[in-house]
């Protein structure tokens, strides 16, 4: 198993070839930087391009099929056997392209990650986590228990070739700074770079504040992805997000010295304007209680917020 370099340099040979390879040519990138390309269409085609055997690292975050909006040419609300056909064929794809050894994350609703899972058995992957991802802020359902995870699993194509298990902060009172737990009196034992990572991750913040969100639908944590490519990649490493959504995954790619190949269906715009560094322009789609019943456009000509007010 590789060990974590965390200064080696990235492959520029190896991976310029597969970026540019015979099969991708036939696919014009809509946007490039030195380590990655961004491919606009539909992923299911594009990943027939991509050779086999060529990616460290697939990350997936499809659409829920919740009937969201995503704009032009992007269905969200397929029939469960569409979705779910739809699912096995990219996921094949996926599967197809990793190496021996290289990992597949899927941020999914439980509901979905439990069929996707099964495919990925089928596919002969081998099953490493099932993640809860705590979800801050969200709604209760009548009838149901109160929804509470996303889950992330975490497949491997046969042994990990590598894995680093990072270590968080040991959490603290937000009020008091002390620590949560008294560790049963062996607090000055703990690993001064802090704790193990668990499966259940309660650190990822939600994306919604107008400053930081880049599209009208979810937009992923950029401390996600960083988490996920510090686990199961090291730098100069490839990375394959076939739904680049608002472009973390390229993002955290591209500042953790990773290649990437990204695809993505709908509006590239927030992609392209995120990785060349521009500013956000989304407003968000709730004002908090001192917005409630304004519009946003007067929301906008609000007078900035003192800082010294808290």
């Amino acid at each position: 198993m590789r060990t974590a370099l965390i200064d080696r340099k990235p492959d520029l040979g190896y991976y310029r070839n597969v970026l540019t390879s015979t099969a991708l040519e036939t696919q014009e990138a809509l946007y490039a930087t030195h380590l990655g390309r961004l491919y606009h269409g539909d992923c299911v085609q594009i990943l027939q391009e991509i050779p086999d055997a060529s990616a460290d690292l697939a990350f997936v975050d499809p659409p829920f099929n919740l009937g969201k909006d995503y704009g032009k040419g992007v269905s969200d609300s397929l029939t469960e056997c569409e979705y779910l056909k739809w699912c096995s064929e990219w996921i094949s794809a996926c599967v197809r392209i990793l190496k021996p050894g290289g990992a597949l994350f899927s941020f999914n609703l439980p509901k979905w990650n439990i069929e996707l899972g099964h495919m990925l058995n089928e596919e002969g992957m081998l099953f490493r986590h099932w993640i809860a991802i705590d979800i801050k802020y969200s709604l209760p359902i009548p009838g149901r228990l109160y929804p509470s995870h996303y889950s992330l699993l975490y497949f491997t194509k046969g042994k990990p070739s590598f894995f680093n298990r990072p270590r968080v902060p040991v959490p603290i009172c937000r009020h008091c700074g002390g620590d949560l737990k008294d560790y049963g009196g062996h607090r000055d034992k703990l690993n001064p770079k802090g704790l193990n990572l668990t499966d259940v991750w309660t650190d990822i913040p939600p994306v919604r504040h107008q400053s930081t969100k880049r599209r009208g639908a979810n937009e992923l944590s950029l401390k996600l992805l960083r988490r996920v490519l510090e686990i199961s990649t090291q730098p100069g490493d490839l990375v394959l997000d076939p739904f680049g959504g608002s472009g973390t995954t390229f993002v955290a790619a591209e500042e953790m010295h990773r290649h990437w190949i990204g695809i993505e269906l709908g509006d590239c715009e927030p992609i392209i304007q995120r990785l060349k560094g521009e500013k956000p322009n989304v407003s968000p789609k709730n004002l908090g209680d001192a917005g409630k019943g304004m519009s946003a456009s007067r929301a906008r000509k609000l007078p900035p917020k003192d800082p010294a007010l808290g």
